[in-house]
């Protein structure tokens, strides 16, 4: 038996047969060409024909992974189109008179290097991007097609790491976990575990041997282990932890229509966050009370223009019509820092999490600004419907907010358009809204904890850098005491205060947030239950 540790993504445990993945590679030869006219044509159809494959995967990756996980796509997208990207490809065919296959592979390898070099974290990200598309540019010319699992059986995918690409193309349903030897939390193919609800690991110290493939293995997903060739009492004792883990998931069935409230009474609002019109089906499945955070952003990215009124209109309407009534707490976007859609003409900054971005580029676009407003107070005729604005970090800003909206509010009255009675609320993610929470209380109605972003300004930690995973720790005491901080603050105020970051999922700081004085917990779809249950245990 060889056991291995790794970084679990997602717990509970999955047992059968490992494959490993190994990618197919193009041996890349430097051919001279006589004819560069030709095959420049070979490399037109060839990036046509990723095109077309992206729109495939994006697809997929909507249907199986949500909005957020399918807009790497897009970006691809946007970045194969570049045109100095492929007039360097071009230049090299022609100059050179060299094969597609080597000015294609050569082009993205410089490019790649460029981003890798930048200071930017977001940008050295898109580094391996770059690579991507290259690579799926080559293999369309040299004919190769990847994503298969050679298996009829569900099995245990063992790999290095894993693209967006190579992630969204693998057949689902032939996988059981995800094993790999890099990656990170945060990174694609922990994303996708998440999204599927499948136990996975990633940094595992585990050898990549072609005789792992057809081995018995067991991803424990509970304490980070990988067995691969188990012995028989491993093997026993990881069925039967397994049975008892899948009887625990399916309990929490039980609590469906049960309510969130503490052994001595105390009632929770928990919610769900979401990013596109999809994950409603989620939310309803799993009996959120409510959406406590729609990402509004997702709306604006994978475009080449500013959506209209009318089509957020149309998406707000559905998701607020879907939910029956119940609250639908809708962010205003949030583009910047690591979301960014080039038509906004922002300008590269040196560090973006703390730059032009959220409620700073609205009060200074007001009529973006505007037009979103007015498509979400026309959606809050058909539910509830209460709105909260990112990155305050003053009483002006709210002030300036208020006026905006009473100006939509009159325009819309006076075209005679229906809306509804909309509640206002605010983000708090930076030291200084927690340092006047008591101020801002006064102006909205709500708060909710952006504990992501709060971490990362509280520490001086850019949240996007891996080097940095170390020493990120959400449980910080500074961190801690800053949400006290904020619920004392929000309540003397007269608001309620919930949390819509990662940390609302966090278990084991539950029972700490309800003594706090916690009103709200909003989290993933598929961590409602499992909280509830945690709540009504408290």
């Amino acid at each position: 038996m060889i056991s291995c540790s790794g970084k679990s993504v997602l717990k509970g445990i999955a047992i059968g047969k490992v494959y490993l993945f190994k990618k197919q590679e193009y041996v890349l030869k430097q051919e001279k060409i006589s004819d560069a006219e030709a095959e420049i044509s070979r490399f037109e159809e060839a990036k046509k024909k990723a095109v077309v494959q992206l729109d495939a995967l994006y697809e997929k990756a909507l249907k199986e992974a949500g909005e957020e996980q399918a807009m790497i796509f897009d970006v691809h997208k946007m970045m194969i189109e570049d045109q100095d990207y492929l007039d360097s490809i071009r230049n090299m065919i022609k100059e050179e008179s060299v094969n597609a296959e080597y000015a294609v592979h050569v082009t993205g390898e410089n490019f790649a290097a460029v981003f890798a070099s930048m200071d930017d974290e977001y940008m050295k990200a898109r580094s391996a991007d770059v690579l991507d598309i290259s690579k799926r540019i080559v293999n369309n010319l040299a004919g190769i097609v990847d994503g298969g699992i050679d298996s009829e059986e569900p099995v245990i995918l063992l790999a290095d790491d894993l693209s967006p690409s190579e992630t969204v193309a693998i057949d689902k349903s032939k996988i059981l976990a995800f094993v790999t030897k890099n990656g990170s939390a945060n990174s694609h193919t922990a994303i996708l575990a998440r999204s599927m609800n499948i136990p996975s690991l990633v940094k595992t110290d585990v050898e990549l041997k072609d005789e792992y493939t057809g081995m018995t293995g067991i991803v424990n997903g509970i304490d980070g282990t990988f067995y691969l060739d188990p012995d028989e009492a491993t093997l026993e004792d990881m069925k039967n932890r397994k049975e008892a883990w899948e009887k625990e998931r399916a309990a929490l069935q039980e609590l469906i229509g049960k309510d969130n409230v503490t052994t001595d009474g105390r009632r929770i609002n928990v919610y769900a966050n979401i990013g596109s019109v999809e994950d409603v089906e989620k939310v309803l499945k799993n009996d959120a009370g409510g959406i406590g955070l729609f990402r509004s952003e997702f709306i604006y990215l994978g475009r080449d223009t500013y959506p209209t009124e009318e089509e957020q209109f149309e998406i707000y309407k559905e998701v607020v019509s879907r939910m029956g009534g119940k609250k639908v707490i809708i962010r205003t976007l949030d583009i910047g820092a690591d979301k960014q859609a080039d038509y906004f003409g922002i300008p590269k900054e040196e560090n973006p999490a703390m730059g032009f971005r959220a409620i700073r580029i609205c009060l200074s676009r007001v009529d973006v600004f505007k037009t979103q407003l007015r498509a979400i107070y026309r959606a809050s005729a058909f539910g509830t419907v209460s709105i909260m604005f990112p990155m305050i970090i003053s009483v002006s800003e709210i002030r300036r907010i208020k006026e905006i909206v009473e100006e939509v509010k009159t325009e819309l009255a006076s075209e005679e358009k229906e809306f509804g009675n909309v509640e206002l609320g605010i983000m708090v993610e930076t030291p200084a809204a927690v340092m006047i929470s008591e101020e801002l209380a006064k102006e909205v109605e709500f708060f909710s904890i952006g504990t992501n972003d709060l971490t990362q300004y509280t520490l001086a930690i850019d949240r996007q850098n891996q080097s940095l995973d170390n020493i990120y720790d959400s449980h910080h005491p500074a961190v801690l005491r800053m949400i006290q901080m904020t619920i004392e603050n929000g309540h003397k105020g007269g608001a309620w205060v919930g949390i819509c970051g990662e940390l609302g999922s966090d278990t084991t700081l539950t029972k700490t947030f309800i003594d706090m004085g916690i009103d709200e917990l909003s989290v993933s779809p598929t961590y409602v239950l499992g909280l509830r249950k945690t709540i009504r245990e408290i």
